[in-house]
Order: structure tokens, then sequence, then C-alpha cells
């Protein structure tokens, strides 16, 4: 029901939202009102000058004082002039304040939509696709910043030209001012209406796009393996399908919205034939002045002619509240993983890590861990191995807090990972995964990610530690170049000699090492594991291993099957038990294929 509710109310959404900017809200409104008191002024100053020409002497300026006709001109051509500057004024001030009202709103509803998503637990983004989430950030907020640059300053002019008209028009001719107000209750029973069908309509186009984004987003990034499959033609058709299907739902919304204008129109009519015929004919009685006269035809004009325009304006009203409530729903999702209060400063950390019967199992899979027990001392070298499945990358997970465990707990240094600070917890600990992650910077930006304020010294000292630096130096520009989106333009040994390099700079009394070397190449690989005999000293470490020759002389080593623990023990240890570990070791180094031989 509250979600309900929610989406009914995205314009009272976005003003709580916005309330900081109530101020600028304030004159934004304030300026749009005189700027369209002052642009009502002409018709009102050409019926006066009507009324001078006709009446001379006996105009309605001659009863003020000044009955020279010529002079009566005079003072009213300046009048124009300066309600025109006062005007053009309140036109520039109303533009500059939305516009920068608007600026401001989209920075800081995108800000905080993405600083919120970026908090949320990865089951979020496990279940969406990133397409879908970019339209939100990029698109759906930049909608709303086209409304709030035009359409909402439109919408508060035509109430100002409606109120303002309105009053004018009975206080000149009560008998005949009814009848220009006549299509306004239709119109806007017409426009209320026209809002209430076109809402779903744009809500489906919000959807529609969000999966397209999601769809380009996905082949962008896997743009190599649809070139090695050559499936071009198979996902342009995917494409054109998505494509369709949005074009589709906006022609849907065309088709509707674009009726508005033409029926309003209609209705328009005869509220302007209605005042020019009995207007006129009170005028041939002598019941009502020339000059009133040509002001009301010159105002019905201004008053109802603008109305056509609110189909546009509804049309970029519906986008915006659709995107609104799109963003504002991804901002009011509520996070699952809450930091807790304890303090645990990095330099305090141990490094103490006890798993205590935990049971985990993702939504709608079986349990991964059940009663999982580990208990990790100070300063030792633990490793995990197994098959794909078996829990390994899980236990880094939980550890990490990006889920939380459903049974047990997990505790650092005898303090559960739930009661500590999630910062604190997650800067204690350096991971290196073999899903490098690198940003579209240079390798200096790449290694101090984290630390920008970092030592140049200490970088190239970490960048050594980690066998990065020889080859770094070989490169166009050295630290300085670029590695583009992704670290594309390196290597996979490279980039993640690079991750290792951010590590060893972080300097966490815990690290871990998931398949850090499954994806490279021996030569790579024994570079690798130089560094992280260096790495490993004075801390915990956790690593997640295929390759078992990098796990050798782990203090202990964990076998998993199905989430539990089968065999514990040192590598020779596990030889002699001559089980899974053994076996796999065999198959590894090729002792079975030369024992059959």
């Amino acid at each position: 029901m509250l979600e309900t509710a929610k989406q009914k109310r995205p314009l009272l959404r976005l003003f709580h939202y916005s309330s900081e900017f109530k101020g600028r809200i304030s004159f934004a409104i304030i300026f749009s009102i005189f700027g369209k008191l002052f642009d009502l002024a002409p018709p009102f100053l050409i019926g006066i000058a009507v009324d001078i020409v006709v009446y001379k002497e006996n105009s309605m300026f001659a009863s003020w004082g000044y009955e020279d006709p010529k002079t009566q001109l005079i003072i009213l051509g300046v009048a124009t002039l300066i309600i025109w500057i006062i005007e053009s004024l309140f036109g520039y001030l109303q533009q500059i304040v939305w516009r920068n009202l608007a600026q401001v709103v989209q920075h800081k509803l995108r800000m905080n939509t993405y600083s919120h998503l970026q908090e949320l637990e990865l089951k979020y983004f496990e279940d969406r696709q990133t397409g879908g989430l970019m339209a939100i950030l990029n698109d759906d907020i930049n909608q709303l910043e086209r409304f709030l640059d035009n359409g909402a300053n439109s919408i508060i002019q035509v109430i100002t030209t409606v109120i303002i008209i309105g009053i004018v028009f009975f206080i000149l001719s009560p008998t005949t001012a009814w009848m220009a107000m006549l299509p306004m209750p239709f119109i806007l029973l017409f426009s209320f209406g026209f809002q209430r069908l076109l809402a779903p309509k744009y809500a489906a186009v919000r959807s529609k796009v969000g999966i397209l984004n999601g769809q380009l987003s996905n082949n962008l990034s896997g743009i190599s393996t649809i070139k090695s499959y050559t499936t071009e033609k198979f996902e342009s058709g995917r494409i054109e399908h998505l494509s369709n299907a949005y074009q589709q739902s906006n022609r849907k919304a065309i088709l509707l919205s674009s009726a508005f204008t033409p029926l309003v129109r209609m209705i328009i009519v005869v509220g302007f034939v209605l005042m020019l015929i009995f207007a006129g004919i009170d005028a041939l009685n002598g019941g009502l002045l020339i000059g009133w006269y040509s002001i009301m035809i010159f105002y019905t004009q201004r008053l109802l002619w603008p109305l056509t325009r609110l189909g546009e304006t509804f049309d970029q009203y519906q986008r915006a509240m659709a995107s609104t409530n799109r963003a504002l729903d991804l901002v009011d999702t509520p996070r699952q993983i809450i930091s807790g209060e304890l303090s645990l400063p990095k330099e305090q950390i141990r490094g103490d890590i006890m798993f205590n019967n935990v049971g985990f199992a993702y939504e709608g899979r079986p349990a991964i861990l059940t009663k999982f027990n580990v208990n990790i001392k100070e300063g030792e070298t633990i490793a995990f191995v197994g098959a794909t499945g078996s829990g390994k990358s899980t236990i880094i997970k939980l550890l990490l807090r990006f889920y939380d465990v459903q049974s047990g707990s997990i505790t650092l240094d005898g303090n559960e990972i739930k009661d500590l600070n999630l910062q604190d917890l997650r800067k204690g600990i350096g991971l290196v995964s073999q899903d490098t992650f690198l940003i579209d910077g240079t390798v200096k930006e790449n290694i101090a990610y984290g630390y920008p304020e970092i030592n140049y010294d200490d970088l190239v000292a970490a960048a050594k530690i980690a066998e990065a630096h020889e080859f770094i130096m070989n490169l166009p520009q050295q630290y300085d170049t670029m590695v583009g989106e992704r670290g594309q333009k390196l290597s996979g040994g490279q980039r993640q000699r690079i991750s290792i390099a951010r590590a060893v700079l972080k300097n966490p009394p815990i690290l871990v090492l998931d398949e850090a070397t499954s994806d490279v190449d021996n030569e790579t690989e024994a570079a690798i594991q130089r560094s992280l005999e260096k790495i490993i000293v004075d801390r915990t470490t956790i690593i997640i291993a295929h390759r078992l020759s990098t796990i050798r002389n782990a203090n202990q080593i964990f076998v998993l099957s199905d989430g539990k623990i089968i065999e514990n023990g040192t590598h020779n240890e596990l030889l002699e038990e001559n089980g899974q570990y053994a076996s796999l070791w065999r198959v590894q180094t090729g002792e079975r294929i030369l024992s059959s031989n």
C-alpha cells in the first residue's frame, strides 16, 4: 500500500525531497508570477491606446488629469517601455533561477541515488541489470531536469494567467466574463483525465528504456565474446526487438498525448466565440467601452490559447514524474547490510577470524554453507580449495559483509563483524580477486586507488613488491600511462599485478587472495607468487585457489565440498592422507598421467 501511495504522489515526493531548496523554489515561483503579470500588461495597454484614439479628451486617461490625447499617448508609451523592461528583467531572472534550480536538484538526486546505490548489498545488483540502473542515474534524472527547466515555470504561468485574467474580466464586465471562463473547468477536468491516462504509459516507457539500456550495456561489455562467436546479427536482432518494444511504448504514449491539443482547441474556441459575440453586442449597446472590449478580446486569446500547450506540458510532466518515481524508489530502497557502531581502526586489527556454525544460502537456492566452522589465527596463512560451487568465494563475501550470515556468526578479534563499523571492517581487509577492477585512469591512479594522497615513493615501492615496476617502466608514459576502461590496454597478468600493488599500498592486517593467479601464465604466476611471499609476512592471509602450487606453504589448507570441510591440514599432511587434495595435486602436477604410462 505504501508503494502504491508513493507512486500516486510523485510531485509531493519531489517537493519533500527538494525541501532544502525551498528558498530557491520560492524565488523561482515569485519570478514566474511577476514575469507573467507584466507579460499580461501589453493587451491592457493596447486597450487603453484604443480608448485614447476613439474617445480623445473623453478617454479614461482624461479622468486622471491628462486631457491632451498626444500627452496621453506619450505617457502610455513611457509606461509601456518601463513595463516591457521590467517584464524582460523578470523573464531573465525566472530563467536563471529555474535552470539553476533544475541543476542543483538534478545534481543532488543523482549523487544521492548513486551514493545510496553504492551502499546497497550485492544481492540488489545481482537481481538487476547494470544498464537499467544507468538509465535511472542518467536518463531518468535528466528528464526531471528538463521539466524543472521549463515545464514547472509553464504550469505556474498558466495558473497565474487564469487567476489574473479572471479577476480583470469580472471587474470589467461581470455579465460576460463567465463566457470566457466557461471552458476552464472542462479543460481542467480533461487535463487531469489525460494525466491519469498518460501516467501508466510513461511508466511503461521508462521501464522499456531501462531494459534496452541494460542489454546495450551487457553487449558492449561482452563485445569480444560477441565477435569471437560471430553473433553480431543475433545481438542486433535482440537490440532491435527491445528497441521496437520501447518504440511501441512511446508510440502509445504519443498517440494519446498528441490528441490533447486538438481536443482542447475545440473546447477553447467555444469560449472565444461567445466572448467575441456577446461582449461585442454589449459594446455596441454602450454597456462596455470599446477599449475594455479590446482588452477582453485580447485577454480571451491570452487566457485560452496557452492552454493548448498544456498537452506538451503534461507530456513533459508525466515523463518527469515517471522518472522521479524510479529515482526516488531507488533512493528509498532499504539497505539490508547495516553498519555496526563499534569502531576498530585498521591499526588495531590483529587478524583473529572465527566462523562459528555459519549457515548461508543464496535466495532461491539450496544452502551453500551449513554449520561451517573455521578458526583463523593472527598472522596465519590459510587456504580454501575445492570444486566450483563448494562455497569458497562465499566465505570471502560473508567476511567482507557483502552478504550477512543467516545463522551462526563471524568474529574478528572476538567482535562480531555485524557489530563493527562497516568501513573499519573493509579497510582492514585487502582483497585481490580474479576479476580485477581498474578505473579508466593512469597506472598511478589505479595503484593509489582509495589513497589518492599517497607518497609517490611509497607507491613505487608497492609496485616493486608486486613485481609490477619493471613492466610499468616499459609503458609509454610509465606510471602516467592510461590503462583504458577496466584496464583493457593491459594484459591480464599486468592488471593482476597492479591489483596486488594496490593491496600492498593499502597495507591491510588481513589479506584475501581470491583466485589471484587463475588466469595468468606460468611466468606471471611465478612473479605473483614471489610477490605474495613478501606480502603475507606478519598478516593474516586467506587464499582461495585452484592452482595448488600457490598454497603449498600455507599454515592450514581446508578442502571444501558442498559447503563442508572434508579435509584440512598442511600440504604435506594432506598428501599423506591421500584424499581429495592429494588427488587434485596429482592431476595438476601430472603424477597420475606419468604413473599410468
